[in-house]
């Protein structure tokens, strides 16, 4: 089956004044839509064709220039717009496994948040900011160039993504200009800590396997 653009789990206002509506809306019909078309172009007639997102990165290194730039794209973006919420901000309450699993790595959440607020505005041009974890449960935050990401077989750091921010100009230039400095603030008013949490318990679920 093609890869499908998914919908917005919240109406693209619905993050504001943080991420702007027309921002929103041009980010997922636009460039989200069109790496989903692009990657559906590039695997048609390959090997990749009908497996899953996760597979195809797995072993990016397999494919075209064309199909890692765009399932790039396609799961990055799938992630990204999961983990916002009108809702959201604040911090992980101290119950959860995420929040036990940020103090135990980082020392406490204050320096979580400063090393991800780092790995975001250090990122040169166009990528991402991740947090992971990795196949030991430890968690780690990295960065990632253009549309790569932590699960493809070329990243520096392999891992399982839990949390990203996407630090390319069209993720903010409309409302924030070249001020990535204020995108990034904003950003952690809407992240849903209940999904990274659940990707979190997801992930080392299946690591214990």
């Amino acid at each position: 089956m093609a890869f499908e653009l998914p919908k917005l789990p919240y109406a693209y206002d619905a993050l504001e004044p943080h991420f702007d509506a027309r921002t929103m809306e041009i980010h997922h019909t636009k460039h989200h839509n069109g790496y989903t078309n692009n990657l559906n172009n590039a695997l048609a007639g390959t090997p990749g064709e009908g497996k899953k997102i996760e597979e195809i990165l797995g072993s990016i290194s397999s494919y075209s220039t064309a199909v890692r730039n765009n399932a790039g794209g396609y799961y990055n973006h799938c992630l990204f717009w999961e983990v916002l919420t009108p809702n959201g901000g604040g911090e992980p309450s101290t119950q959860t496994n995420i929040r036990k699993a940020i103090d135990r790595d980082f020392g406490s959440f204050a320096n979580f948040k400063d090393e991800f607020t780092k790995a975001a505005m250090t990122r040169f041009g166009s990528g991402w900011a991740w947090l992971c974890t990795d196949a030991n449960d430890k968690l780690f935050i990295t960065s990632s160039a253009n549309q790569d990401n932590p699960l493809m077989d070329i990243a520096d750091q392999k891992g399982t993504p839990v949390l990203g921010l996407d630090v390319w100009e069209h993720a903010y230039y409309l409302h924030y200009q070249n001020r990535r400095n204020e995108f990034v603030e904003a950003f952690w008013n809407v992240v849903n800590w209940t999904e990274v949490t659940q990707r979190y318990n997801d992930a080392n679920a299946g690591a214990m396997k």
